[in-house]
């Protein structure tokens, strides 16, 4: 056998080895391995021998029961004629055949065979024995996720409307939203996520010191000065591109003052104060030119114009108005711009609580913004949305629009092609309802359907909306900003999620599920047991939903083998994302959730590829993975 040529370690020759040795052994192969797994492979063997250790021989068997997956064996055996060693040329037989490598797959194999071979001599006869080829199986080379898209590979020069921007709503929340604690770590987490929009809710504080927190709510208070401070510390770390910074702003204009001049002293060069190149926009600057730039989003008073000939004036103490009409009643959503009670008579007051059955309402509401914070808006002017008409007539392209869940669901539904036309001029945001208290969110999906560029989520809160988030935003390096396609960027397109006509490319998928490895024991397990079934999911345009269930395999959480074969045919493959799900099933109406993983359908590489399960929040759940076979045309 392979493994025949580790020497072993010193203890080890004795004979006498303990699970901590065989765990230390295992580490020093650089084998990932689960625990739970190796101690209980271990117990029934000690079982067997009746004692507390074991020996060199037993250590090789539960390093083949660990290690050798029987499907890697039959693969391997196909290309290598003694069932020992790969030649280069096998090797690179292999890469063409079953992994689809059209590139230079001389220098690739050649790279593959310098990595992954463990056996020195072996390496230099440039061949593979089956050790090395099993290491290369499990590497992150095999990941069913595109290499090249693991790195920035799209465009970055187009207008940024032209991008899903990663956003996250009420940022600074880490659980619930009424009285939940606020956080700063809520911040750093969503920056090192790759989020580019986060969400500040600013309040008059005490000391005149502006504060972050849910308003009106019991959900604690973090001072506004520390949120920069950790913007100013995280906000390139995952990604080069710009933060748009969204300001919900309560505060009177004095303490706006004070924000505006943390912003500045705090954030220094990255804070976008002036336009670039020309004052005069007529069209947005790219991800590309605003690199390392922080963009304040914030409502404006005049034109950037006005704000640019003010720059070097001293504006302290300058107040300017914005007037709204403000919705008074909108189902179970409460615009997060107004404040609750809006200043008037306690009558208004007292109806105000009480959603009003009648149809909408409008009330004319005067806003006061400090002149100095307004100025330090530029690219990303908070504009109140009104309808797809009045947007097309009057909206400048550096004026973006705020839509709550409900009214945008019913512009999908009624006016799909209208919304399509405004988010190819207009950067459009979408936040949750304000009755979703516990932080729950809503699909994305429906809203990248029609090309909304910031979804905010609350990103605190797990489950498949933040899988689904985390998957699209996987793609392009994971810097935070992916290209729409073609269809959801020109303003003459017709297109709808509904009716997708002739912007469909219809691609047929083929996926073999062939087994499990090292997954996560059952919680009901005592053992290392779980009853594992897979669900492969597409999420995309309507008509391209689907969901398909394997065989459940009893027992086996370890290596349980499906041989599954599954099929779809996706209309829309731009937009489409595909999830894995693994679930034990507990009883015949309960599955419980064991790992998952999404990612962009076009991110999918072809060939036998290795999925990496994700537990509920995200954490990675190494070693635990699928093995499939990916084929689509």
């Amino acid at each position: 056998m392979e493994e025949n040529r580790y020497p072993p370690p010193k203890e080890f020759r004795t004979g006498k080895i303990d699970l901590d040795s065989t765990m230390k052994l295992l580490e020093k192969l650089q084998i990932p391995f689960d625990f739970t797994h190796v101690k209980h492979v271990f117990k029934k063997t000690v079982d067997k021998r009746k004692a507390h250790t074991i020996n060199i021989e037993d250590f090789r068997a539960i390093y083949r029961t660990i290690v050798h997956k029987p499907e890697l064996r039959e693969i391997f055996r196909a290309y290598s004629p003694d069932c020992k060693i790969l030649a280069d040329t096998q090797l690179i037989e292999f890469l063409r055949k079953e992994q689809y490598e059209t590139e230079d797959c001389e220098t690739t194999a050649l790279e593959i065979i310098l990595k992954y071979e463990p056996i020195e001599e072996v390496r230099k006869r440039r061949q593979m024995s089956f050790e090395g080829f099993i290491r290369y199986m499990n590497s992150e080379d095999c990941s069913i996720f595109k290499n090249n898209h693991r790195t920035v590979y799209q465009d970055m020069n187009h207008p940024l409307c032209d991008y899903f921007i990663s956003s996250s709503h009420n940022t600074y929340l880490i659980s619930d939203q009424l009285i939940g604690p606020s956080h700063l770590w809520g911040y750093t987490s969503a920056l090192l996520k790759g989020c580019r929009c986060l969400e500040i809710d600013c309040w008059d504080g005490s000391n005149n010191e502006p504060v972050v927190y849910h308003g009106h709510t019991l959900t604690s208070k973090i001072p506004f000065h520390s949120v920069i401070q950790v913007i100013d510390k995280y906000a390139f770390v995952a990604s080069d591109y710009p933060v748009v910074v969204s300001l919900e702003n309560h505060c009177s204009p004095k303490q706006q003052e004070v924000m505006a001049d943390y912003l500045e002293s705090i954030l220094g060069d990255k804070l976008l104060t002036s336009t670039i190149g020309d004052t005069a926009v007529t069209q947005l600057p790219s991800p590309e030119a605003l690199k390392f730039k922080i963009l304040v989003k914030n409502k404006k008073v005049g034109t950037i114009e006005e704000g640019m000939l003010r720059r070097n004036l001293d504006s302290h103490g300058e107040t300017g108005e914005i007037s709204d009409f403000e919705i008074i009643s909108d189902e179970d959503e409460t615009d997060e711009k107004v404040p609750l009670y809006p200043k008037s008579d306690s009558q208004k007051r007292k109806s105000e609580r009480r959603p009003s059955p009648l149809p909408r309402k409008k009330a004319k509401v005067k806003t006061k913004i400090a002149i100095t914070l307004s100025d330090l808006v530029i690219y990303t002017k908070s504009e109140k949305f009104v309808s797809f008409e009045h947007s097309l007539a009057n909206q400048k392209c550096y004026e973006n629009n705020s839509i709550g869940e409900v009214r945008a669901r019913k512009f999908v539904k009624h006016s799909a092609k209208e919304f399509v036309s405004h988010t190819s001029r207009f950067i459009t945001r979408i936040y949750p309802k304000g009755t979703r208290t516990n932080s729950s969110n809503y699909n994305p999906q429906e809203f990248w359907n029609v090309g909304c560029q910031m979804v905010a989520l609350n990103f605190q809160t797990p489950g498949v909306q933040m899988e689904l988030q985390d998957g699209k935003f996987l793609d392009n390096g994971g810097c935070g900003y992916i290209l729409k396609p073609e269809f959801l960027r020109n303003r003459n397109s017709t297109f709808t999620p509904h009716n997708v006509g002739r912007y469909s490319k219809p691609m047929s998928l083929s996926i073999r599920l062939i087994s499990g490895h090292q997954l996560p024991p059952s919680n009901l397990s005592k053992t290392n047991k779980a009853d594992p079934l897979v669900q492969i999911e597409i999420y995309g345009v309507p008509e391209d939903q689907a969901k398909k269930k394997s065989s459940v395999i009893k027992s086996n959480a370890l290596s349980p083998r499906w041989d599954e074969t599954f099929s779809f045919t996706v209309q829309v493959p731009e937009l489409a994302l595909i999830r894995f799900c693994v679930e034990d099933e507990i009883s015949l109406v309960a599955n419980e959730f064991l790992g998952q993983y999404t990612l962009p359908l076009l991110s999918l590489s072809k060939g036998y590829r290795n999925v990496p399960l994700l537990s509920k929040d995200g954490g990675n759940l190494e070693p635990a993975s699928l093995f499939v076979h990916i084929w689509y045309y």
